[in-house]
């Protein structure tokens, strides 16, 4: 009989947050628990799909949460499809190794068009006057009404944004105990991104950080506590751990000013026009990909940048290859930020040109990653009075627009996506079984994980 499995993501779980953390800690004694090495660039979509297909950046062809699409001519982030991902996925490697094989995935990036037997995934409701209301995609499609009606509605807006809270979370984890006692999948892959918030707001050294912590935990008690009932192996895995953050480095406006980056205008409004510009960086968290049209501005370009506060360094296609990010979806070059110092994406010049969506939480229109998204601007004296009068034109049906967003990244509190420079900032894996996980203190690629739970299913539990 196959050994069932409960796979559980707690993004920016790191080793000295366990002494906050009595049940996770429970598990590692009971179990074993080992540091993780995370892939370049440590973000959740590389990272993720390192992890379920063992392979490296360069083979998967996830290089980041987004990247430019040169044949739309866009610059996409935080797409869903799973065809995006190269390689086969545990679940697929398991069913055919396993008779009777199921898996569900909640919350798992790239869940649309998995094979998973069973899918829950953010997914918005998108009206046709530009309202967006929350909700998830799941499959079967039956189990949406089961768990709307249970848990109520997927609470998306406490999922990403200045609202953002352990209620997701909390979601996520009663999701994923429904769907072991409704259909008692050989692996449950969950993914809990609470502590992603308040690190990146305030800081993983924080009060507000430790506090966190103490909400996972607690939120993932019955869950654990029912995978032990059942007599699941669970695995607990960090993507990532997040490092104080204290430079923002505008590499666009650089490109900006040198000529490079062009830019389209619309009512007054500044767009990133890839067509025209010479370079441009596609920023996310501490990495960075530059998209460089032509050869011959290349070692310019990489001068620049270097030359850059905040950057560490910049990989050129041979340079890539050492940290397994050369694929044709990177950038010409890549750029890596100092440690405490992270990518903004903006390019504008001008905050009154700035673009629309700026000061709005919109993850799929801007061209990079906006981690400001999570903190209502502290510039702004306004910002909840805007907020509670846009919330008001929402209930009675008319349009509005939720400009609370500040247009620069000084608040910011943490960062990742370099490789770790210290324990404290070092994912790990846990395991309940003492068996699966030899106790080291050299980190276990993020790429083992997959054969980790393959070898858990295979074991007796």
């Amino acid at each position: 009989m196959t050994q069932p499995v409960l796979l559980v993501n707690v993004v920016g779980l790191t080793q000295p947050l366990l002494r906050h953390m009595p049940n996770l800690s429970a598990l590692s004694a009971q179990g074993a628990l080992a540091p993780l090495a995370p892939v370049f660039p440590a973000v959740t979509c590389s990272v993720q799909s390192s992890m379920v297909t063992g392979l490296m950046p360069n083979q998967h062809g996830i290089v980041g949460n987004g990247w430019y699409f040169r044949d739309l001519g866009e610059v996409l982030l935080w797409r869903q499809s799973n065809k995006l991902v190269a390689g086969e996925k545990v679940w697929e490697t398991a069913a055919g190794r396993f008779g009777g094989y199921t898996s569900a995935n909640v919350g798992w990036w790239y869940a649309m068009n998995a094979s998973n037997d069973v899918i829950v995934t953010p997914r918005p409701v998108y009206h046709q006057d530009g309202r967006k209301s929350p909700d998830c995609y799941v499959v079967p499609p039956e189990l949406h009404d089961i768990l709307t009606e249970k848990l109520g509605t997927f609470p998306l807006f406490q999922y990403w944004g200045p609202t953002a809270s352990i209620t997701s979370s909390r979601w996520l984890v009663d999701a994923s105990i429904e769907i072991i006692r409704r259909y008692s999948p050989t692996l449950l892959t969950a993914y809990i991104p609470h502590l992603d918030y308040d690190f990146q707001r305030y800081g993983p050294r924080s009060p507000l950080a430790i506090a966190a912590a103490v909400d996972v935990d607690a939120a993932l008690a019955p869950l654990l506590a029912l995978a032990a009932d059942r007599g699941m192996t669970t695995i607990v895995v960090s993507e990532y751990g997040i490092a104080p953050a204290h430079n923002p480095v505008d590499i666009n406006r650089l490109l900006r000013r040198e000529g490079y980056l062009q830019v389209y205008t619309q009512q007054g409004r500044e767009y990133l026009d890839p067509w025209t510009s010479r370079a441009f960086a596609v920023a996310d968290h501490q990495a960075a990909h530059i998209y460089v049209r032509d050869d011959s501005d290349m070692a310019r370009v990489a001068a620049l940048i270097k030359d850059l506060d905040g950057v560490d360094d910049v990989l050129d296609r041979n340079k890539q290859q050492a940290l397994a990010i050369d694929h044709p979806r990177s950038g010409e070059l890549v750029a890596i930020a100092e440690p405490g110092a992270w990518f903004t994406y903006y390019y504008w010049l001008d905050d009154n040109r700035a673009p629309e969506f700026a000061p709005c939480v919109d993850i799929h229109r801007k061209p990079g990653y906006d981690p400001a998204e999570l903190l209502m601007n502290p510039d702004d004296r306004a910002v909840k009075a805007k907020a509670a009068a846009a919330l008001v034109k929402k209930a009675v049906g008319l349009r509005y627009t939720m400009g609370v967003i500040a247009l620069n990244g000084a608040a910011v509190g943490g960062t990742h996506g370099r490789l770790p420079d210290s324990k404290e900032d070092t994912p790990v894996v846990i395991t309940s079984s003492p068996n699966l996980l030899a106790e080291s203190s050299v980190p276990m690629p993020v790429t083992a994980v997959r054969d980790l739970v393959l070898t858990a299913h295979g074991s007796r539990g």
